[in-house]
């Protein structure tokens, strides 16, 4: 465990001092009428040393269940005593957020533009500024995410599985699964990554759109991740489940155009060649059906029941790394969604 490197913690020209609660608004520039646009930053430092840990969420702007996971967090009476600090940013990209869109005005992706410039374009510049203001004066990081263009997600961890700091903080999340995933140009993980900053993204639910027991799934998560790393000592402790970890994902796209129903849903486990969907014309004839590609569990799924040939229908993470975990389905069973 890393501890806070400087007895002095600033943001955006702002001191925190031990067993304050502050919240800033970091400026990110205006939009066309000159109002300001500010991305809000909550910072929970405590009384004791300890290590410091950001939790962001809406780095895509249409991806919101991660808001109302962080607006429950602050409200947990586990923060009254918390060691080292916690910084939680609820919306990222604020501009993407207003206009209920993935991207920022120019058409980037936010989350290929890490580090970032600071006088590059203005997704450039955004990323630069949570680089340099957020993530490179944090120990750990934890990113919140949903699926997006109609697609929902079963919720799981991303994470490298070959970095041991990062798979110790996806297996304390205690989700339904683990996935390795690839380091991708210009993401925030890729870059907390080369600033040797462990870090996990939470992936659960679609976007616009709030989720309840994925929200419960997420608050509880990060809380153990706080326990795990010695910020927090939970009254309650969740019960531990055995996350099904893959060592890869991939999609199973249509194999032509048509009206999609789906039968196999989110969670569910599936062998190679078990039949996922069906692909038929309006009137019902001329049935094609989706097959699995190769075994593991349904991570991700288009609810878009309209497909062309080729659009990304199943996303299925395959279990070549671990056969032995429990069933998703089980996973469920027994958890408290209204009392975390």
């Amino acid at each position: 465990m890393q501890e806070q490197r400087e007895e002095k913690f600033i943001i955006d020209g702002t001191e925190i001092k031990k067993g304050e609660r502050r919240r800033i608004n970091i400026d990110m520039g205006s939009i066309y009428d000159f109002t300001a646009v500010t991305m809000q930053v909550e910072v929970i430092r405590g009384r004791k040393s300890g290590p410091t840990l950001f939790v962001s969420s809406t780095i895509h702007g249409d991806e919101i269940n991660g808001i109302e996971i962080i607006k429950r967090l602050l409200a947990h009476k586990s923060l009254n005593k918390i060691s080292g600090t916690l910084i939680l940013i609820p919306i990222v990209n604020i501009f993407g957020f207003n206009d209920r869109t993935r991207y920022l005005p120019d058409r980037r992706d936010l989350n290929r533009c890490f580090p970032g410039l600071k006088n590059g374009s203005l997704a450039s510049q955004l990323a630069y500024k949570f680089m340099q203001e957020i993530v490179l004066k944090s120990d750990y990081g934890i990113d919140l995410h949903t699926g997006s263009f109609n697609r929902c997600n079963h919720p799981h961890l991303r994470c490298d599985t070959a970095n041991e700091r990062a798979l110790n903080l996806a297996q304390a999340f205690n989700a339904p699964a683990i996935v390795n995933s690839n380091l991708r140009d210009g993401s925030l993980r890729a870059a907390a990554v080369a600033a040797n900053i462990p870090m996990i993204l939470f992936e659960a639910g679609e976007a616009l759109r709030f989720d309840e027991a994925n929200i419960s799934i997420g608050l509880q998560g990060i809380l153990n991740v706080m326990q795990e790393i010695d910020m927090i000592k939970l009254a309650k402790k969740s019960t531990p489940h055995k996350s099904f970890i893959a060592l890869s994902s991939s999609w199973v796209r249509a194999p032509k155009s048509g009206i999609h129903t789906i039968t196999k849903h989110l969670g569910k486990h599936v062998k190679k060649g078990d039949i996922l969907g069906e692909i038929s014309n309006p009137f019902g004839d001329g049935k094609t059906y989706v097959k699995a590609n190769e075994s593991g569990i349904i991570i991700g799924l288009s609810k878009l029941p309209l497909a062309n040939k080729g659009d990304a229908l199943f996303h299925i993470a395959s279990e070549k790394l671990e056969q032995n975990s429990q069933n998703v389905t089980d996973y469920f069973e027994g958890i408290d969604f209204v009392n975390l």
